[in-house]
């Protein structure tokens, strides 16, 4: 095993722990709201609903935000060949990373009293735009942490005309990352206006901006993980990134929809946002080409399991769902309602939280110089928290399916007793398989904490290292890139169902109070798609089995990155 060469990779350690711990809370906050969901006088008037989702999302982001520094401050010596610059400037960001993270959790509390704290006409304490909460001190804070963080990976990253597709990819992603925050950090009087340029914010940020440093970030992982060759995953990342900003920039008009906006949008943003899922599909792609070229060992298995679910949860989540209701003819039914957090949740935590439990899982041995682990919790953990995360998509997707119908179509009261009570079975669902999740999300916590500091297991020092291929059949052969296709054919499928059904509400029949027909699409769409999901992954990770492995679980060297 090749050690760690620069000391300012383990500035990085402390932004992973970070993320584990936010995760833990914010998933806290997560089932409680959905506990709420099913008993809605559970702590009224102490902790509100209201209240607790905007802690949950706030730090969603954050725990987010931790994984995407620590993976970059990982890798960046790792691209550059030398130190980290202004290691001082890094632990700087840290702490303010933590302040931010502690403001804003106290400030939220004070949106039930409606205090905003309101000085030179901007609220300074918390705001109350969904997925932007923050009040001004706090943006501003985050803005300098982002100024940092795009000052260092730029010094540390050699001269330019040395960069390659992945170096230009995370430049790009870190100086966006600082320029849209500025569309945040100023507050406009117009409810149309400022919806307008909070989704400059949120869109570009999560369907852009973070797109492409996912992209990045996973190129370069799967250089580390299979020695895989640095151009052809650069090609990969060059087209990807392309393609983010290609369909990402007009694609944001599918926010423009509802807002007071011009018509023309409901055509722009419809036609761009259907391709916003083209790079995802590039991403999937490549991540594929790499895991199976020359069939090298799975090292650390934990990793890869989670950049693989970060892949296909993107495919998933962001793109398919995502597609589902860009379109105007459907997402006048789907938007603000159950329908819009199973692919948000999928989304984010899919693509963007699985690569930073991902870029953890391959780091953290690494920086605590542990030469072998077992790997068993780790992918326990991955089913886990893959099974509990689809499940909680399932739920909110039918019960948004219901939701829809009695109240958009039927026009019955949102808060009324129809809506809710016809909704409630899957409300439960969602904290059950929420506690299914937790488990995975406590187990992945305690093992990535624990590397290298607990007694390694007796069964793993007692195995010996297979160099041979498992029996190459049935359900562990090898995955062709034809077979792999169809699987991919198969979730789209699926998708398109799921849009007919969405599509469906706009039927005669349906707004004369008949539900069949996006009862049974959705029926059919949702519980196919999420399940197929599920086998593919499964089928992926099995394939794997048909290489050498090394039983030990040795830890990928670095010696890969040279020259990356």
């Amino acid at each position: 095993m090749i050690k760690i060469e620069y000391q300012t990779q383990r500035l990085s350690l402390r932004f992973f722990l970070l993320m584990l711990i936010l995760f833990l809370f914010q998933m806290s906050f997560g089932l409680l709201i959905a506990t709420q969901h099913v008993d809605p006088t559970l702590l009224a008037g102490i902790a509100n609903f209201n209240v607790l989702r905007a802690e949950h999302t706030n730090l969603g982001i954050l725990w987010i935000l931790s994984g995407f520094i620590g993976t970059i401050l990982f890798i960046g010596p790792l691209l550059s060949n030398r130190e980290l610059v202004a290691p001082w400037l890094i632990k700087f960001l840290f702490y303010a990373l933590v302040a931010v993270t502690l403001w804003n959790v106290a400030t939220q509390t004070l949106a039930a009293d409606g205090i905003a704290g309101w000085w030179l006409g901007q609220p300074w304490f918390q705001e109350g735009l969904e997925y932007l909460e923050a009040g001004r001190a706090a943006d501003l804070v985050i803005f300098v942490g982002f100024a940092i963080l795009t000052y260092v990976v730029l010094r540390t990253f050699p001269a330019r005309r040395e960069w390659n597709e992945i170096h230009w990819g995370l430049a790009m992603g870190v100086t966006a990352l600082t320029f849209v925050w500025l569309f945040g950090v100023f507050f406009v009087e117009r409810l149309d206006l400022q919806e307008y340029f909070r989704w400059y914010v949120v869109h570009y940020w999560v369907e852009g901006v973070w797109e492409v440093i996912h992209i990045s970030l996973v190129g370069f992982l799967l250089v580390l993980m299979f020695k895989a060759d640095v151009k052809a995953v650069g090609y990969a990342v060059f087209w990807g990134v392309s393609l983010v900003w290609l369909s990402g920039l007009i694609g944001n008009a599918h926010h423009y929809f509802w807002i007071g906006t011009p018509e023309f949008w409901q055509f722009w943003g419809a036609l761009f946002s259907a391709l916003e899922p083209l790079p995802l599909v590039f991403c999937f792609w490549h991540i594929y080409l790499d895991a199976h070229q020359d069939k090298k060992p799975l090292e650390n298995a934990p990793a890869f399991y989670f950049i693989l679910g970060s892949v296909v949860l993107e495919q998933v989540g962001a793109g398919i769902l995502g597609f589902t209701m860009t379109f105007a003819l459907t997402n006048v039914w789907s938007h603000g309602t159950w329908v819009t957090p199973s692919h948000a949740h999928l989304a984010m935590f899919g693509t963007f939280g699985m690569l930073g439990i991902a870029s953890a899982y391959y780091a953290v041995p690494l920086l605590r110089g542990v030469k072998s682990f077992d790997q068993r919790l780790g992918k326990t953990a991955f089913w886990l928290v893959m099974t509990g995360m689809l499940g909680i998509a399932f739920a909110f997707a039918i019960g948004g399916t219901i939701q829809v119908f009695l109240a958009r179509s039927m026009g019955l009261s949102w808060y009324g007793g129809q809506v809710f009570p016809a909704m409630q079975f899957f409300k439960v669902l969602i904290p059950l398989f929420g506690l299914v999740f937790a488990v995975g999300a406590g187990l992945l916590v305690y093992d990535l904490l624990t590397i290298g500091l607990r007694q390694p297991s007796t069964a793993v020092a007692k195995q010996v290292p297979r160099t041979e291929p498992a029996p190459d059949k049935g359900w562990h052969s090898a995955l062709s890139g034809s077979e792999a296709s169809l699987w991919l054919m198969g979730m789209w499928i699926f998708g398109a169902i799921i849009t007919l059904g969405l599509l469906s509400f706009n039927l005669d029949a349906v707004a004369s109070g008949d539900p069949t027909i996006p009862y049974v699409l959705a029926g059919v769409g949702y519980p196919g798609l999420l399940l197929i999901t599920l086998l593919f992954v499964w089928r992926f990770l099995a394939s794997l089995q048909a290489r050498p492995v090394t039983a030990s679980a040795e830890v990928p060297g670095l010696l890969a990155a040279k020259g990356a």
